[in-house]
């Protein structure tokens, strides 16, 4: 019944790929001509399925499908347009487009809800231009910072002034939350960005949680010399206290239980005959437990005190990013579980080690998510696929779930 629904999504993911600021791979990023190209695309599908359009001051878009009834509540769907650099087709875009071909269906059948049925393109979830992630999905949520104007991209454009050329006003940004609205909540459709689902052969999956995470910018500074003059036993090398200080890392995450990565390295010698007089590092680490991972991140930084010490370097530690552990909704889980029994499928649920626009969602209202299988479980990476069978799948399972909404509602209006 939903397949040909399906067979469209997947068809629109293709359309929005070729929307790139790069010739050779998807790169779609906040504030630029091919995020309003993305959105004017999205825009018109939306009002094709009779939905209202708008694009807010955040730069995020939306549409809504009406409810009849007066003063109706919300409740929200969606996920993010934006990309990564040479990123696949389906991150954050499959659930912007898929509620999309829900509310054709609707439109299509003539059915109407008790409540307003809105679907959001976040305008900046992964961050890639200046930084920041969650931009789009924190302005909706109401938890803006001010002091996000002065973030600067590679070519030293200020925030506020990509934004004027994007045609916003940094200064109405906060006119963008919907926090203070009647909001019944948020359910984010999104690709797994691993394996778990493919390892149970599970099409899809009931998100329990997204972990927490801290990124930190680490800096190593040693003395610079010549490689072929300076005695071993006198250097002061940086590079060779950065690998040591790598494999610290990894050792005390696995020790406590967390995930940690480091996945940026430069030498800012970088010639193959001198010693490394600094490095920088990056470092990632993340928990469904925030007070593991704090205790992790302390023994990280005793650890790399020491290995400093004892190399007669120096240790600079800047926290660059935080966001604390997510619980999603109990409420929407269990009529997520309902929803699959409906449609004759075994509830299974995992948790989330990426972040995404629910975590900011909650300071909002309640949120739940929806992983779909995807193929090895590989994300931001062009080799990122997903199956017409289990989109169809995805989109039957939240067709039960708003199905599963819209008679609890009306069962409360009743009474």
């Amino acid at each position: 019944m939903m397949r040909e629904y399906a067979l469209t999504i997947l068809q629109r993911c293709n359309e929005l790929a070729l929307i790139s600021q790069h010739q050779d791979y998807i790169d779609r990023r906040y504030l630029t001509n091919e995020h309003r190209a993305s959105n004017e695309k999205v825009a018109l599908w939306m009002r094709q399925a009779n939905m209202k359009t708008w694009q807010d001051e955040a730069g995020n878009l939306w549409g809504s499908y009406k409810s009849s009834i007066p003063n109706a509540p919300t409740f929200v769907l969606g996920s993010h347009l934006d990309t990564v650099p040479n990123s696949g087709k389906y991150d954050g875009i499959l659930g912007v487009l898929l509620p999309l071909s829900l509310i054709e269906y609707y439109q299509q059948h003539n059915i109407e809800l008790p409540f307003n049925l809105d679907v959001v393109g976040f305008a900046d979830e992964e961050g890639t231009r200046f930084g920041t992630t969650l931009l789009g999905s924190r302005a909706v949520a109401g938890t803006w910072q001010d002091k996000w104007a002065s973030l600067r991209d590679s070519d030293g454009i200020e925030l506020a002034q990509a934004m004027r050329m994007f045609g916003l006003d940094i200064n109405r940004v906060h006119n963008a939350s919907r926090g203070n609205e009647q909001l019944l909540g948020f359910m984010e459709v999104h690709i797994e960005q691993g394996p778990v689902l493919e390892s149970q052969a599970m099409p899809v999956g009931i998100v329990s949680g997204i972990a927490g995470a801290k990124r930190f910018a680490i800096k190593v500074k040693g003395h610079a010399g010549h490689a072929g003059t300076v005695p071993m036993s006198l250097r002061q090398d940086a590079m060779t206290g950065a690998a040591e200080i790598i494999l610290a890392i990894e050792k005390l995450a696995i020790e406590h239980g967390v995930v940690a990565t480091v996945g940026q390295i430069a030498s800012r010698t970088n010639a193959v005959n001198v010693i490394s007089g600094e490095v920088e590092l990056s470092l990632d680490i993340r928990s469904m437990d925030d007070v593991l991972r704090e205790t992790c991140v302390t023994a990280i930084e005793q650890e790399l005190n020491l290995i400093v010490a004892r190399r007669a370097l120096s240790l600079e530690i800047k926290l660059t990013h935080e966001a604390g552990a997510t619980a999603c909704d109990p409420i929407m889980m269990d009529e997520l579980a309902l929803a699959f029994e409906q449609n004759h499928m075994r509830a299974f649920s995992l948790s989330s080690g990426a972040g995404h626009d629910a975590m900011a969602m909650v300071d909002a209202c309640p949120m739940s998510m929806l992983f779909v299988r995807c193929d090895k479980g590989i994300s931001h990476h062009p080799s990122e696929s997903v199956t017409l069978q289990d989109v169809n799948v995805a989109l039957q399972i939240t067709k039960s779930f708003m199905d599963i909404k819209s008679n609890g509602l009306s069962t409360a209006q009743v009474a």
